[in-house]
């Protein structure tokens, strides 16, 4: 047996069937028509944000949308934030259907002249990320007859330790690196840009307070040496994002009240040239993912060599995440659960496969779950981010999943 993570406090203390949102997960699937379904819980989702402005009062929120774009958890979530993030075109026209333009910014290392020229007209905040994107940005805007709203993107010289994700700290096509920043900035505003601030952010999906503590304290003191040797304030400061869900067995949530605090006591004591900007931190996972159940029925029960399989019809295809094909390094159990035996004893070990013909597609590894039958409804948790959207959907033909937003 393997273990898996803890369910999430949503879902913890439920026993029988499974309930999402006030009703159980075999309602949601009889709506859906079928499965497998993703069923977004907005309450989940309202309450994380909820969370975030009681831990960070001062501090404005954006979502990064490429966690999870859905268009009806996108039209709950934005009047919610302060901000949307956007790394595509295509993102960028779905979050103009639901925020105004000043509101949205757009990241990525390799925005095409089309997609500099969408964010241009519609008045949306690029987020440079090399002198070549900002000339370009630059020459099309003149076209345009449009000053572009720019912020510069920093690959700072600093690390989010312990993230899953570093991205800071190293070479990175991610931004302009810390010591040609300035001279960017000086650069924008120079050509008539209309200058937005910097957006620096050093890794992702980490639990330890003390880290991102640390490296929000160092994100800081570079905006303000960068904004000095500038010799321009940034009117807009976005400290990323990083914080991390406990997907994993041993995982501890993210303790947010304690890095709120230290937020607040590193701006009090921010540099001079820092005192009339704002300051926001950008947020994907943290606020959906916990939201997220992927309902799939299982289709068979069979033997192998003294190991059971029960296999779904839903898999890696829908859920790449929890199959440890999205940037794991060793394949670990996310919560899994039979959606009619929510709290039984588990009865079996068995290994939960989906319908691929690739030995990738497993869900569930050596995890002890209640008895399972055929027909019956398998939930895997922690789905709400980097699901639907971040999986190979037309791998081996099978149709797209289906996804459901609960009502708040």
């Amino acid at each position: 047996m393997k273990p898996m993570g803890a369910f999430s406090p949503e879902f913890a203390q439920q026993h029988g069937p499974l309930v999402i949102g006030g009703r159980s997960a075999a309602d949601w699937v009889a709506q859906a028509g079928d499965t497998p379904l993703f069923v977004y819980d907005s309450a989940i989702v309202a309450a994380r944000i909820a969370r975030f402005r009681a831990a960070m009062p001062a501090i404005d929120l954006h979502y990064a949308i490429k966690a999870n774009p859905h268009g009806d958890l996108l039209a709950a979530i934005a009047p919610l934030v302060d901000g949307l993030d956007v790394a595509s075109a295509g993102e960028l026209a779905t979050a103009l259907d639901v925020k105004r333009a000043s509101a949205i910014s757009f990241a990525g290392p390799g925005k095409r002249d089309d997609e500099l020229a969408a964010a241009i007209r519609a008045g949306a905040t690029l987020n440079v990320e090399s002198e070549g994107e900002a000339a370009r940005g630059f020459a099309i805007g003149e076209r345009l007859g449009i000053a572009p709203r720019m912020a510069v993107r920093v690959n700072p010289d600093i690390e989010l330790r312990g993230s899953g994700m570093r991205m800071g700290g190293r070479a990175s096509p991610f931004g302009v690196d810390a010591v040609r920043a300035a001279a960017l900035v000086t650069a924008i505003v120079a050509a008539g840009a209309d200058w937005r601030g910097f957006h620096i952010y050093a890794g992702s999906q980490a639990l330890d307070a003390g880290a991102i503590i640390e490296t929000q304290a160092a994100t800081i003191a570079l905006a303000a040496r960068l904004a000095e040797e500038a010799a321009v304030a940034p009117p807009l400061v976005n400290l990323g994002g990083g914080f991390g869900v406990p997907y994993f067995a041993g995982d501890v949530a993210l303790d947010v009240e304690r890095v709120g605090e230290a937020l607040r006591a590193a701006l009090d004591d921010r540099a001079a040239i820092l005192r009339e900007t704002r300051f926001a931190i950008e947020l994907g996972r943290w606020l959906v993912a916990e939201a997220g159940v992927y309902l799939t029925r299982v289709i068979d029960v069979k033997q192998s060599q003294g190991e059971t399989f029960v296999v779904v019809d839903g898999g890696l295809n829908h859920q790449l995440a929890a199959s440890g094909n999205f940037g794991t390094v060793v394949r670990r159990n996310y919560p899994i659960a039979v959606a009619t035996r929510m709290g039984h004893p588990a009865a079996d070990t068995v290994s939960v496969v989906g319908p691929l013909c690739t030995p990738l597609d497993r869900l569930g590894d050596k995890v002890a779950l209640p008895p399972v039958a055929v027909g019956d409804l398998v939930a895997i948790f922690l789905a709400g981010a980097y699901g639907a959207s971040a999986s190979p959907a037309a791998f081996l033909g099978h149709p797209p999943a289906r996804e459901i937003v609960t009502p708040v």
